[in-house]
């Protein structure tokens, strides 16, 4: 079983997000396998896909699972499995991908990109839970839930130096919310290329610090399109390993763009 490690939402090698990726020749094995895989690659997500019959609604299976569990949506992951299918010829055009999420579409760009069509998190105002201020070490805004498909929750901070300055307490962070927090503020000068930044922390399924996520990039897009009235934005996510993330909304959709690169191959023994 051939695994490569890509990183996602970068062009560059050891920037964005690292992914594990296994094409399987067939249906997954047990639960406890994949999981055990995950474990031991041990970045913030590994994907597992295999074909499926010509004649569905998609052509590829595909699950995610982080070190701790697996998640019902993960863009990062997403990206790097299309980046591989793409890469080593095993499909061109547009791939559907059969999930937890219902199908999810990647289509490759001219110019190396992918473009991920994800469904749009729906964003409910909340009240800020008990302790998410002492455990951030910042005072939000505003907060929103961000729906069942992502599980967190998603924190206006006061500036982009804010979100830069983050040291929460992340074992605080955790009974903050099912998977983890948002955290983002207006970007400080537009002219540097993106329009809002963003932080994630989910240590509710195993990752202190996630370096580039699209999913939450599913609820960024509708949150900064109504803010700043324009559909096609561009995030930056400002963890040490950094990335951007292209977004444009499309009502009940957010299609989000990004490259990636292969930095390890090697066959799996166990």
């Amino acid at each position: 079983m051939r695994i490569r490690i890509v990183d996602a939402f970068t062009a560059r090698p050891f920037t964005g997000n690292p992914a594990g990726v296994l094409l399987l020749d067939d249906a997954f094995p047990d639960d406890s396998r994949l999981q055990n895989i995950a474990l031991e690659v041990n970045h913030a997500e590994t994907a597992f896909a295999h074909r499926l019959p010509g004649d569905g609604e998609a052509d590829w299976a595909l699950r995610w699972f982080t070190p701790a569990t697996e998640v019902n949506m993960c863009g990062h992951a997403t990206l790097a499995t299309a980046h591989v299918l793409y890469s080593t010829g095993a499909h061109e055009g547009p791939v559907r991908f059969a999930t937890r999420s219902g199908v999810l579409i990647a289509t490759p760009g001219e110019d190396g990109s992918i473009t991920l069509d994800f469904p749009t998190a729906p964003l409910t105002p909340v009240e800020l839970p008990e302790g998410v201020t002492e455990a951030l070490r910042a005072e939000p805004l505003s907060a929103f839930d961000t729906g069942p498909n992502i599980g967190d929750l998603l924190l206006e901070l006061a500036d982009e130096k804010t979100v830069h300055a983050l040291r929460p307490d992340l074992k605080a962070l955790a009974a903050c919310s099912e998977r983890g927090v948002i955290a983002t503020a207006r970007a400080e000068n537009p002219d540097l290329g993106y329009d809002f930044v963003s932080r994630c922390f989910f240590p509710n399924v195993g990752i202190d610090e996630d370096p580039v996520t699209g999913s939450a990039h599913t609820a960024l897009a509708p949150y900064w399109s109504q803010r700043l009235g324009r559909t096609d934005l561009t995030g930056l996510q400002a963890s040490p390993r950094s990335g951007r993330v292209r977004t444009a909304l499309r009502g009940g959709r957010t299609l989000l763009t990004g490259r990636a690169v292969t930095v390890i191959e090697g066959e799996l023994l166990a």
